[in-house]
């Protein structure tokens, strides 16, 4: 197993017949996240685009899951092979559970980002996401059963320079999250996010000192420890159980208490 992987979550068969799609399932809280919902029980279907990460979920699944566990190697911004691949999956059964987790978070002055850069920001964080949940959405309403996750971000508070675009399409999942339980609560859907708060993953990479910046998320958080994926894994099988069904347009910040709003 990758050391830097923690041990297996022994989460009880919650979703057991359940389908998951669940973008960028294979990076730094994917990863985790994907093992713990094959033990729940759940079929997974990880898209991500990163080889290595991909190789290293496969590697660290055990063989008793492997089974379960369909790796999609894809760049979501090729939105016509995202669709066709998200066709053939719904044909063989509905989609039960979609998690909308894959982003990219470039880093600098507003004023240095172009048009185009805004712009693919946009297509990876928020169009894919549309693109998932509408694959989706037929098979979920005919069973009259679903679940939507969408992964947020704690810099929707306001406390980061230099990501706006990255800021503005964790607003748009916010708004979608909220529009999309109004409008699919009556066929038995719900729509949730996860606010994740300041995770020792690869996005923290932009910060020049790794260790300046620790310090500055434990003293912002009221639990002195920094984050692991299990933390976000957690959040994410309760609100896909049937014991969430009575929660919907909600936000949950999952930070060690930074944001208490």
């Amino acid at each position: 197993m990758n050391s830097e992987t923690p041990m297996r979550m022994q989460a009880p068969e919650v979703l057991t017949g359940r389908r998951v799609l669940y973008t960028g399932a294979a990076g730094g809280l994917g990863h985790q996240t994907t093992l713990a919902l094959l033990a729940a029980g759940a079929e997974v279907f990880a898209l991500d685009r990163d080889h290595s990460k991909n190789e290293s979920l496969r590697a660290d699944t055990p063989a008793d899951l492997a089974a379960r566990l369909h790796l999609l190697e894809m760049d979501l911004t090729d939105q016509a092979a995202l669709e066709s691949r998200l066709a053939e999956i719904t044909r063989q059964a509905p989609l039960d559970v979609v998690i909308n987790n894959a982003a990219i978070y470039p880093s600098k002055p507003f004023e240095d980002y172009s048009m185009e850069e805004h712009r693919l920001v946009h297509q990876v964080n928020v169009e894919a996401a549309l693109i998932c949940t509408r694959a989706a959405l037929p098979g979920m309403r005919a069973q009259g059963w679903g679940r939507i996750v969408n992964v947020t971000s704690i810099t929707l508070t306001g406390g980061w320079e230099n990501l706006a675009p990255y800021v503005q399409s964790k607003g748009a999942l916010l708004g979608l999250t909220r529009a999309w339980a109004r409008e699919f609560g009556k066929w038995g859907i719900t729509c949730n996010a996860i606010a994740p708060g300041a995770f020792p993953t690869d996005a923290e990479k932009i910060h020049p000192d790794p260790d300046a910046y620790t310090r500055f998320v434990l003293d912002h958080q009221a639990v002195k420890r920094r984050g692991s994926p299990d933390d976000i894994a957690a959040a994410i099988l309760f609100l896909t159980s049937e014991s969430a069904g009575f929660i919907t347009g909600q936000s949950l910040a999952v930070d060690g208490g930074w944001n208490m709003s």
